[in-house]
């Protein structure tokens, strides 16, 4: 009923940039926050960056000045420019969005396929 499809990542040198798209397709009546969540290898899933419908952005203390995350509302798409690439965001990148399927339902969490960020040092 509901995708998130990631594009942009790949293989960038440290210092260099990538931007994440995500969009999010299928019929829904309307989302809420959405965020950018990366997972390393042997490591926890972690927020990197969030953004509600309307309000504040948050980010994680390790990309705060690098990352910045935005969103279109009417194209249904969430972006993360990533600048000043470490080595250790190297991760795969995963798009999460709280989505309320219809008006007489609740909304749930859904999650993309996830992209894949490798920063060589």
């Amino acid at each position: 009923q509901v995708q998130l499809v990631e594009s942009g990542g790949g293989l960038v040198q440290a210092g260099g940039s990538l931007r994440l798209s995500c969009v999010a397709s299928g019929t829904f009546f309307g989302i809420n926050a959405m965020g950018w969540y990366r997972q390393a290898p042997g490591k926890q899933r972690e927020l990197v960056a969030a953004v509600p419908a309307s309000g504040t952005t948050n980010y994680a203390d390790s990309v705060k000045g690098r990352f910045a995350i935005s969103r279109d509302n009417a194209k249904n798409s969430v972006y993360l420019q990533m600048n000043s690439l470490l080595p250790e965001d190297t991760a795969v990148y995963y798009c999460n969005a709280f989505i309320r399927l219809r008006a007489s339902m609740r909304g749930y969490d859904y999650w993309g396929q996830g992209t894949q960020v490798t920063v060589s040092a």
